[in-house]
């Protein structure tokens, strides 16, 4: 009896400390902490979700600063934030939007780099929280539900190494993804070879893709830092991978300042055409009509990238619920 009651105090402290271990495991993942959300709805109302990762919006204020920012600055977070509003909001009919904070490469330094470099550098602080971020996300608050990916520039970049290396490592969960909307970066058909179980987009409904592009105005003859030349590139308006031009007109509304300067949909202003020499999308129909952004002083003139979001957010709007649908219909 005394050796029974023994064992029984031996199971009950060794448990105790299983689960204070596991406990604590869960305390290390940085994201179990609301305030590391830009994002994190207190309900699922949607049946799908999004995970979103925001654009650059680090620059080094001098040449001794770190490469990689912090998730606890608060400039980052304002423009982090300002950046979700401006581009995640997109899904927000179809989907619950969950948003980290990440760590980011800072914008001149990353865009030095030749395309073959820049990911050594994402591998590490960004690539890190994108990780533990979605991985606490699926744990905690996906419950198998399916989800999109979404991201801008950086944050596409990102989710570029997360679809390449966790996915693959979790087929599970990647099996309930229904696109992963990687704009503003560079999807090449050798990343496709060497990540097998990954595809681009070919039409407005297949699922389990990856939807990019770049914009640019007509004439730019200026290498693109962003763009790969052998990029592969959607046209947001038809969701074709031809080069047939579509008019403004199929334009359901492009996110711009209005009148008072503040957001507003403005349907019908922007063109998409495919220029596949330079693995871009042309707009023909905006120029002059736009704001000058502070990002937009690392591009040639004529770059877009900045409004990549901006011009086609009706658009992507009503693509995620084609995909969602085609995604429910398998």
């Amino acid at each position: 009896m005394k050796h029974s009651v023994q064992l029984i105090l031996l199971c009950v402290v060794v448990l105790g400390l299983s689960g204070c271990a596991s406990t604590q495991m869960q305390e290390e993942n940085p994201y179990a902490d609301p305030s590391q959300w830009i994002s994190l709805p207190p309900t699922a109302l949607k049946p799908v979700d999004v995970f979103y990762l925001y654009p650059t919006v680090y620059a080094r204020t001098s040449d001794t600063a770190s490469i990689y920012s912090e998730r606890d600055d608060a400039t980052l977070r304002g423009q982090a934030t300002m950046a979700f509003q401006l581009q995640a909001t997109a899904f927000a009919q179809v989907a619950n939007l969950y948003a980290p904070m990440y760590r980011q490469v800072d914008a001149a330094t990353v865009l030095s780099l030749p395309f073959d470099q820049r990911d050594s550098l994402l591998q590490q602080a960004p690539l890190e929280d994108a990780i533990a971020a979605f991985d606490y996300y699926i744990q905690h608050y996906n419950h198998d539900r399916p989800f999109i990916l979404a991201g801008h520039s950086q944050g596409s970049d990102v989710l570029k190494l997360l679809l390449a290396g966790y996915m693959q490592e979790h087929p599970e969960v990647y099996a309930r993804m229904v696109a992963a909307y990687c704009i503003g970066a560079s999807i090449t058909p050798a990343f496709l070879a060497e990540y097998s179980h990954l595809k681009f987009a070919q039409k407005s409904d297949d699922t389990q893709v990856i939807i990019s592009y770049n914009t640019e105005g007509p004439g730019v003859t200026e290498p693109n830092l962003i763009v790969s030349k052998d990029a592969l590139v959607i046209n947001p308006l038809n969701w074709s991978r031809t080069e047939e031009p579509v008019d403004a007109q199929n334009n359901l509304g492009s996110l711009l300042p209005g009148p008072n300067g503040n957001p507003a949909l403005l349907a019908g202003i922007a063109d998409a055409r495919l220029d596949l020499s330079r693995s871009v999308v042309i707009c023909s129909t905006v120029e002059g009509k736009l704001p000058v952004l502070a990002s937009s002083a690392h591009f040639p003139k004529g770059v877009y990238h900045s409004f990549d979001y901006a011009l086609y957010y009706a658009n992507i709007a009503e693509n995620a619920m084609q995909r969602f649908t085609a995604y429910q219909n398998q």
